[in-house]
């Protein structure tokens, strides 16, 4: 009778263990920041405004704010959902220092386009779009570019959607189910693969 691998048992215990600690670091410690988050957020719209930050701070999220696009580096495309696209311009703020985003407005024209340039832009504080892999936001610590949201729409757009909290996502409940999902897989097809193992050879003596 063979006996149970010793090393792949080892090998699978250890990545079994690691997803579970995944797993209850999204339940345990990133769920409750998010919930506070939110929290914290859903008074930002009320608050006085301030000025567009530097640094990304999403403890600024939604708040109202205002900046000076002194030029536009160019005008790009990203998907709005039910709106279809909205528009953002690559601004020059300054003479040294970052630039900033600012979303012109919303179109379901695949194809719009317009022509902006610049000047004293007003509205709220919001992400930019990011193209990192979900898997890869799991573990980055780099924070998402902030993105002025205008509220008043570029000659030739639909105004944007105002702050909704409700669109922020708060994923991390299912991020934990995900983790011990994958956990409880790998052990279950382990053992499948053991026992099997174990079996061929009683099945070629019969």
């Amino acid at each position: 009778m063979r006996r149970w691998p010793l090393v792949p048992t080892v090998i699978v215990g250890i990545c079994v263990a690691v997803m579970i600690g995944l797993g209850l670091w999204q339940l345990l410690v990133r769920l409750p920041e998010k919930e506070a988050q939110l929290a914290q957020l859903a008074g930002n719209p009320a608050r006085p405004p301030v000025a567009f930050p530097s640094v990304p701070d999403d403890r600024l999220l939604f708040r109202r704010t205002s900046a000076m696009c002194r030029e536009v580096g160019g005008i790009t495309r990203a998907g709005a959902g039910n709106a279809g696209y909205r528009l953002i311009a690559n601004c020059r703020a300054g003479a040294e220092g970052p630039g900033i985003k600012v979303q012109l407005g919303t179109t379901r024209d695949p194809t719009k386009m317009v022509r902006w340039s610049g000047g004293a832009v007003s509205g709220w504080i919001s992400h930019a779009p990011d193209a990192t892999p979900m898997i890869a936001k799991l573990f980055s610590h780099v924070p998402q570019p902030m993105l002025l949201v205008a509220d008043q729409p570029a000659p030739g757009l639909e105004a944007n959607t105002r702050p909704d909290i409700g669109l922020v996502p708060n994923n991390h409940l299912a991020y934990a189910g995900q983790w011990f999902f994958f956990a409880l897989v790998a052990a279950v097809i382990f053992v499948i693969a053991v026992r099997r193992r174990h079996a061929a050879p009683a099945s070629r003596r019969t």
